[in-house]
């Protein structure tokens, strides 16, 4: 295992790009199963999680060929197997297979799936769902089994406005006869990037990015060319980011819309940030005001840069609030975080975070967005190493991390644990 280390004391500098958005990316690709004829992706992150996904659609009779970005699925000898265990295990979106294998074959068998364990994430709205449909879910030996006579379409009412859900019921509903409308659904740019691949794969979607959804469901779907919107994760921690270490960085090529909540937040601390047509600069100052901060759904704060946000807040004069109304135990990253000498109380759904002077300290990853915060923190301690363990968890979701630190200025780099 490797770990990473971090030189910190010095300011972000320069200009990167980031990769398309993996949350997108894990749902487009079991929707390929769909197709009849290939599906291309560009943009595609090439992070563990991808490669992962490409290994059980390869189970599943698929050709995957991948060049760099881009990667092809031909679908036309997929077969339905089940999937009670092995890879499905290693990655939470393994359940996108569940919509894609009922659209395709009418059922589906998968086991429950794996990912960063930081709190538990029932998948009861998809099973709501996939029985409005018109199928019936049992559990086998700890695996999901689905199966319908035939899919049909329905009204559908999330009772949360699930991401997961909303795409899972969209991917079966899109081969079910008849019309289905989802309501309260999901409104993330992610939701809008499946759709619009679906629709180029010969589906009929309206409504996606709003908060009903509505789907005529097709007999057959054809392959296409889809290019991956930006990950509007990894732009907001690269954001935060230059803003922690007082740095001056441009992201390019990205979509600023996606990007107004920490946009906002960025603003109201004292952050300086221009916005272009497809670029964002974030230039950091000595001063930052404390401020409060709830993680909500799409539009709101991403949930997944609540951790990010937790060391920004501890460069803040005063005492700040971060609220999590997504998750509310995901604080993984306090525990280490308090190693480093931050002054952070945790109560309830919130952490209550004053002004800090960080020190270097042996730190462990335990899920992805935690390990990315602590490679902040590393970066903003005024001198000494840190060292950050469990870099698996980071490189499921953030592409050529340390070479984009390296790039802007950063002092970073691996070693063997």
């Amino acid at each position: 295992m490797d770990k990473l280390m971090v030189a910190g004391g010095r300011p972000l500098r320069g200009t990167i790009r980031v990769s398309g958005a993996k949350n997108s990316a894990l749902a487009l690709i079991p929707a390929a199963i769909l197709a009849d004829s290939p599906v291309t992706l560009d943009n595609l992150p090439q992070v563990s999680d991808v490669e992962v996904y490409a290994s059980i659609l390869e189970e599943l009779g698929a050709r995957v060929t991948r060049n760099a970005d881009v990667m092809t699925i031909d679908p036309s000898e997929v077969r339905y197997i089940p999937l009670p265990n092995g890879n499905v295990s290693k990655i939470r979106a393994s359940y996108y297979l569940m919509g894609a294998l009922l659209g395709r074959f009418g059922e589906a068998t998968i086991g429950l799936p794996g990912g960063c364990n930081f709190e538990p994430r029932p998948i009861d709205l998809h099973v709501k769902g996939f029985e409005a449909l018109g199928a019936v879910v049992t559990n086998e030996n700890g695996a999901m089994r689905i199966k319908a006579q035939e899919l049909r379409g329905a009204k559908i009412y999330l009772d949360v406005a699930s991401v997961g859900a909303t795409i899972n019921i969209m991917l079966a509903a899109s081969r079910a006869k008849g019309s289905t409308v989802i309501e309260n659904a999901a409104k993330e740019p992610e939701i809008i990037d499946v759709a619009t691949l679906l629709n180029s794969m010969g589906a009929r979607i309206k409504g996606a990015g709003t908060e009903t959804i509505r789907i005529e469901g097709v007999e057959t779907m054809h392959g296409c060319h889809h290019s991956i919107i930006p990950d509007r994760i990894q732009v907001g921690t690269y954001m935060i980011a230059a803003a922690a270490t007082r740095g001056d960085v441009t992201i390019d090529q990205i979509i600023p819309k996606h990007m107004e909540a920490v946009t906002a937040k960025l603003i109201e601390m004292g952050v300086d940030v221009y916005e272009m047509d497809e670029s964002i600069r974030i230039v950091g100052n000595d001063n930052y005001n404390s401020i409060d901060v709830k993680a909500l759904v799409y539009p709101g704060f991403a949930t997944d840069l609540q951790s990010p946000m937790s060391i920004l807040l501890t460069q803040a004069s005063g005492v700040s609030i971060l609220t999590d109304h997504v998750y509310s135990s995901r604080f993984r990253q306090v525990p280490e975080l308090l190693r480093m000498g931050a002054r952070i109380k945790l109560e309830g759904r919130s952490a209550v975070i004053e002004r800090s002077a960080l020190s270097p300290a042996k730190v462990r990853a335990t899920d992805l967005r935690a390990g990315a915060a602590l490679v902040l923190a590393g970066l903003i301690v005024p001198e000494g190493i840190t060292e950050v363990s469990g870099v698996e968890f980071i490189e499921r979701g953030y592409e050529n991390l340390v070479e984009n630190l390296t790039s802007l200025g950063a002092e970073i780099w691996r070693e063997q644990e």
